[in-house]
């Protein structure tokens, strides 16, 4: 399950570099001078999660690392990233972890300090953002490529449902259906991280009343409920199947446009809930369905 919060915030990166930069109070200049670069460190078999440039008079890299779980690691990990980075680019670097739940601080410190000798030493520092901290409001009112955040910052349980519905009326009133609903589906996935998932079926539920809402249309369709639903009173796996069959339809759909006969012949000949679950993962990142049906294999 981590993979699919991974690739949902890492596309929120992407497609959102200046909202991100934001988060961490990196200096943004124009948009215009804010680009994603290759973050892959093939030369040296690693890979950094998103990698951002930002040009103007003190041109620099941004570094973005998220983390779901914990990862002893992390301090050398994030130190390596960070000097390959500023070796390839010939800029300076500003490393940002960003912890998308408690669990995944343990062992985090924000740095790395060592001193052989009087004469040695290092001192490597990075920023932590913890988005369980964060002040919702905050994030309600902060750029939308960051607003999926909302849900899983420092929210108490009982005003999830009123920051979901902030959410979704700042999506429908500032965003294009096709962008709100993409918004809104990484909100409740983001949401997988914090709850259980019986309180997030009851904060949907909780909003079934707005018929027409980006909410119920993306996440409580008929379907996706009928199947999970189904596979929860019955116990029976081809319940959990058709929901999550459904699901993938509902997002590919949206994200990559209706699937042709073929397609979808390939996709109901797909029995396997966990790999409907895999491809679940990559929708929000694939760019055709040929591409996601192939990674899904």
């Amino acid at each position: 399950m981590a993979k699919r919060f991974d690739a949902t915030t890492k596309h929120l990166i992407e497609a959102y570099p200046a909202d991100w930069l934001a988060l961490a109070h990196l200096p943004v200049g124009r948009p215009a001078d804010v680009r994603v670069v290759d973050a892959d460190l093939s030369a040296f078999t690693v890979a950094a999660d998103k990698v951002l440039r930002v040009d103007g008079p003190e041109p620099y890299i941004a570094h973005f690392e998220l983390q779901a779980s914990a990862d002893p690691d992390l301090d050398a990990r994030t130190l390596v990233y960070n000097v390959l980075l500023r070796s390839r680019h010939r800029v300076r670097v500003c490393s940002v972890v960003v912890l998308l739940r408690p669990q995944a601080q343990a062992g985090v410190t924000g740095g790395v300090r060592e001193a052989a000798n009087a004469d040695t030493s290092l001192d490597f520092r990075y920023q932590v953002v913890r988005v369980w901290e964060q002040d919702p409001a905050a994030v309600i009112a902060g750029g939308l490529g960051t607003l999926p955040l909302a849900a899983i910052s420092a929210v108490e349980p009982g005003q999830v449902s009123d920051v979901l519905r902030q959410v979704e009326q700042r999506l429908t009133t500032e965003a294009q259906p096709a962008l709100a609903r993409e918004l809104m589906t990484a909100s409740v996935i983001l949401m997988g991280l914090r709850y259980p998932r019986e309180m997030v079926d009851k904060v949907l539920r909780g909003v079934r009343q707005m018929k027409e809402s980006v909410t119920y249309q993306i996440i409580l369709e008929e379907g996706m409920e009928r199947g999970l639903e189904k596979g929860r009173t019955e116990g029976r796996a081809e319940g959990r199947t058709e929901g999550e069959r459904a699901a993938l339809l509902r997002l590919g759909t949206r994200r990559l446009g209706p699937p042709d006969p073929a397609t979808l012949s390939r996709l109901q000949d797909i029995t396997d809930a966990a790999r409907l679950d895999a491809l679940l993962d990559r929708v929000l990142t694939a760019g055709s369905w040929d591409e996601l049906l192939e990674a899904g294999k």
